[in-house]
């Protein structure tokens, strides 16, 4: 499936967003920031995918906002500025909601991140369950560098990633962040040589994930997202809470029963996301 900026596909129960405008730096125009929150609602509300690889085309990942996404914006000096100002936040938390969406859906998402990625990649990828690079690969807080604040997600997920101090080097100064020191900062899982072995090592770890109970997996990102937000007890008690509704014995039996005969285990996917009543 193609949109505007990206392609779809699926193999299996693995799903690939990739991003497809290399001769524009891979940048997300205006469409991108409802049909790619479109097609990963879409991807979680069928039930079926159990994990989602974002890659790219050409040198770099993405370039982030398109500029013309900034000049298209509406002309609101003639209106009362209370009003004015809260359609300004809605926009935002518009834009929020695109990248929000992949902490949301039910299966991992695991970023594959070659030369440069800036601006609003990395809010992107900071949504993103793991991430891994290539050597030449770079990031940037780039809104600085253009007179404004990073608000789509970048500065809230980065520091629970990466050193606080960090952050702040990168958010104040829009300086680059070369592949070694993300790796030994924590933002990416591993460095790969080149595009080719990055892609083949991050479809590998989609394919495993894919190949556990998707009850098990949905769980586990649950109460991680959680644990990330909230105090050790107050996580506890949600995984208790999560357990007692969800946890039940067939995909346990399953997995019992291929390790046995030494066979992958066949789970059943997960339900569409749709009332049931």
């Amino acid at each position: 499936m193609s949109q505007s900026t990206f392609e779809l596909s699926i193999e299996g129960k693995v799903a690939e967003i990739i991003l497809n405008r290399p001769e524009a730096l891979n940048s997300f125009t205006q469409d991108f920031w409802t049909d790619f929150r479109e097609q990963v609602e879409a991807l979680d509300d069928h039930g079926d995918v159990r994990a989602l690889v974002i890659s790219s085309t050409g040198k770099h990942f993405t370039a982030g906002m398109d500029l013309g996404v900034f000049q298209a914006m509406p002309d609101l000096s003639g209106h009362e500025p209370g009003r004015a100002r809260a359609a300004v936040m809605k926009t935002v938390q518009a834009f929020q909601e695109t990248f929000t969406c992949l902490e949301r859906a039910r299966f991992p998402v695991l970023a594959a991140i070659q030369g440069g990625c800036i601006g609003g990649g990395v809010d992107l990828i900071s949504a993103c369950d793991m991430r891994y690079c290539t050597e030449d690969a770079f990031f940037v807080i780039q809104e600085i560098n253009i007179g404004m604040t990073a608000d789509v997600g970048t500065f809230p997920r980065l520091q629970k990633v990466m050193a606080d101090g960090l952050v702040r080097e990168l958010a104040y100064t829009g300086r680059r962040l070369g592949a070694k020191r993300a790796l030994s900062s924590g933002l990416v899982n591993a460095i790969h040589e080149n595009q080719e072995d990055l892609l083949a090592s991050v479809r590998a770890t989609a394919q495993e994930i894919a190949e556990k109970s998707p009850l098990a997996i949905w769980g586990s990102k649950e109460v991680l997202n959680y644990g990330r937000d909230h105090s050790t007890a107050d996580t506890l008690k949600h995984m208790a809470t999560w357990q007692a509704g969800m946890w039940h014995m067939p995909d346990m039996h399953k997995a019992f029963a291929a390790k046995k005969a030494d066979r992958k285990p066949d789970f059943e996917d997960l339900l569409p996301n749709k009332p049931v009543l």
